[in-house]
């Protein structure tokens, strides 16, 4: 997936400013596509040099005016086309899953301080989602039955909180057998 097309499907769901489209990759979008604020404004900037966004001039009171963008009919021509492609089966290319094989060869321990570090950034991941979750799809904020984006959003969120516990599932494994091997005799 390009970059241009999360940023078409975020446009559709709601128009808005580089600034206003950084800020959802950090919140919802971020579940599963990571971008920078300078690849966003970059990616925009050409978006709309191929007429695939337009964008307006937006007077704000005490603050400079914004771009906002929204989708112009050839970008939702784009989105169209590349949704109709079959998404290729994921590579699953895994430098830890490498270097937890060739640990054999070496001290299985000496992986112990790294894998600790990989739960650590995937426990503060999953806590985020659920953060998320309990943010903007519980309580009043619930998404209505009749309400596709949302619902789809939140399908979304959902993989991703159970990749982080099925994650974090294995390295406990991968710690507890690192634990059990204990270093080279």
């Amino acid at each position: 997936m390009a970059l241009e097309h999360a940023i078409l499907v975020s446009l559709l769901e709601k128009p808005g400013s580089g600034y206003e489209l950084a800020r959802r990759f950090e919140r919802s979008i971020g579940y599963f596509w990571a971008a920078s604020h300078q690849q966003i404004y970059r990616v925009l900037r050409r978006m709309e040099a191929d007429g695939w966004i337009d964008a307006r001039e937006v007077a704000q009171d005490g603050r400079p005016d914004k771009r906002e963008y929204s989708v112009a009919p050839p970008g939702r021509t784009a989105l169209s086309a590349w949704l109709d492609e079959p998404v290729e089966l994921e590579s699953v290319r895994h430098d830890l899953a490498v270097k937890i094989r060739g640990a054999a060869f070496s001290d299985p321990t000496a992986l112990i301080s790294e894998v600790e570090g990989h739960r650590r950034a995937h426990a503060e991941r999953l806590q985020r989602y659920l953060t998320g979750e309990r943010r903007d799809f519980t309580g009043p904020e619930a998404p209505d039955e009749d309400d596709a984006g949302r619902e789809l959003q939140h399908v979304v969120l959902r993989g991703g909180i159970a990749y982080e516990r099925m994650t974090l599932a294995w390295l406990d494994d991968v710690l507890a057998t690192l634990h059990r091997l204990g270093p080279p005799r």
